[in-house]
């Protein structure tokens, strides 16, 4: 089975240009299954824009996870009603969304979990008081089949501990939420692939996709970054945030980083 995975999709910009390239990544990499987390895919970045999951799942993604920006808006909490969209499992009761989906991919039956850790979601007024730990919830929920997880956090080791954890119970581990990918891949000895952070698909230019002005004015001025009005998107070149994964049998044994089929300027 051949697995194809997006990082933190940012903007209408990269959310339209990945529409537009994923069925030739989909067909030269001979993919079964695409996930994309589109929590930032609104034209503003914060949370899901129906138009971006809309031209995402057209375009050949299967599972669209989130994070911490999962609820930013109304749009967003309303997409999470959508079959092939989830969010954090490790919530207690009556957050909007739901945290597992199975689907079948090249005749398997293949569960997605989307996790966070607490660093992620402390500042996320829908879930305040219902954060539960990440592997605890694991535990917890129903899975069959090649388990693949979404773990939404800024704790490298957090990620790291979680992924030995599981390691031969979950085919992949990958991290999201911070944007910034990060250079090691690996397949742990039991064969779960791990990725710290997969990293984002947006404008790699600025801070996390988003301009820097406001934000740098902000800590000038204050010394908060967020004192200042919310950035807007970055106009720079956007980046492909993204891994491969071919899994045999529940186990990895193969990974890799992909990049656009063709170079992407500035204009994109």
């Amino acid at each position: 089975m051949i697995v194809l995975y997006f990082g933190d999709v940012v903007g209408e910009r990269a959310s339209a240009l990945l529409a537009e390239q994923l069925p030739v990544l989909r067909r030269e990499h001979r993919a079964d299954l695409v996930i994309a987390n589109a929590e930032n895919s609104a034209p503003n970045g914060l949370g899901m824009g129906g138009k971006q999951v809309e031209e995402l799942l057209a375009a050949g993604v299967d599972v669209i996870t989130g994070g911490n920006h999962s609820w930013d808006s109304e749009e967003s909490v309303g997409l999470l009603s959508l079959p092939w969209v989830i969010r954090p499992e490790n919530l207690a009761a009556g957050v909007p969304g739901r945290g597992t989906i199975e689907v079948e991919a090249a005749g398997e039956t293949v569960t997605v979990v989307n996790l966070a850790d607490h660093c992620a979601m402390k500042s996320v007024k829908a879930t305040a008081g219902k954060f539960l730990p990440a592997y605890e919830s694991w535990c917890a929920a129903s899975k069959s089949g090649v388990v693949i997880v979404d773990y939404h956090g800024d704790h490298v080791l957090e990620k790291q501990i979680f992924a030995h954890a599981v390691d031969g119970a979950a085919a992949a581990v990958l991290g999201s939420h911070t944007h910034e990918a990060t250079g090691p891949l690996h397949i742990l000895p039991r064969g779960t692939a791990f990725v710290a952070e997969v990293g984002m698909t947006g404008p790699g230019d600025g801070v996390q996709g988003f301009a820097p002005g406001n934000l740098v004015s902000g800590l000038r001025a204050a010394g908060d970054p967020f004192s200042a009005p919310l950035p807007s998107v970055s106009l720079g070149p956007v980046v492909l945030g993204a891994v491969l994964l071919n899994i045999r049998d529940g186990r990895t044994v193969g990974l890799e980083r992909l990049d656009w089929p063709a170079p992407v300027g500035a204009a994109r």
